[in-house]
């Protein structure tokens, strides 16, 4: 599968390497499962492109602390590397902390450039992660 990342030119070794890695994450996706039992989960997708994502989060609510995350679904390597790497982010981290994660904490996360008709399935796994906290906090 093709990665649209908008380099020009030659690919440095560091971009090579996250290219990599979004492809490891894309074909053995970490976290990717379903929690049945007291998990928040949150559904969205993008019709575009036909992304499709669902996240669980399970929280210590003394402690207001995301004890296992996981998630299913489908699309494009970047929407499901973006996920995978944002699971493996979120795992211990206080809701406030998992609030905090933005736009450039995504991109950062990927790695390499991502071009604008790309954005948004590079940016879903932070909207359902938005959608989820958002159920938290009721």
């Amino acid at each position: 599968m093709m990665i649209d990342n908008d380099l020009m030119g030659e690919v440095t070794e560091e971009e090579e390497m996250y290219k990599e890695n979004i492809l490891d994450h894309y074909k053995h996706p970490h976290n990717k499962r379903e929690i049945k039992d007291g998990a928040i989960c949150f559904h969205d997708l993008n019709p575009l492109c036909g992304d499709e994502l669902t996240l669980y989060l399970v929280v210590d609510r003394s402690q207001n602390i995301i004890t296992d995350v996981a998630f299913t679904g489908h699309g494009c390597a970047i929407s499901q590397a973006a996920i995978s790497l944002l699971t493996d982010e979120l795992k211990g981290k206080s809701l406030n902390e998992a609030g905090a994660i933005g736009k450039e904490t995504m991109m950062s996360l990927l790695g390499i450039k991502i071009s604008h008709t790309r954005m948004k399935c590079a940016l879903l796994s932070l909207k359902v992660l938005e959608g989820g906290l958002a159920q938290c906090s009721m």
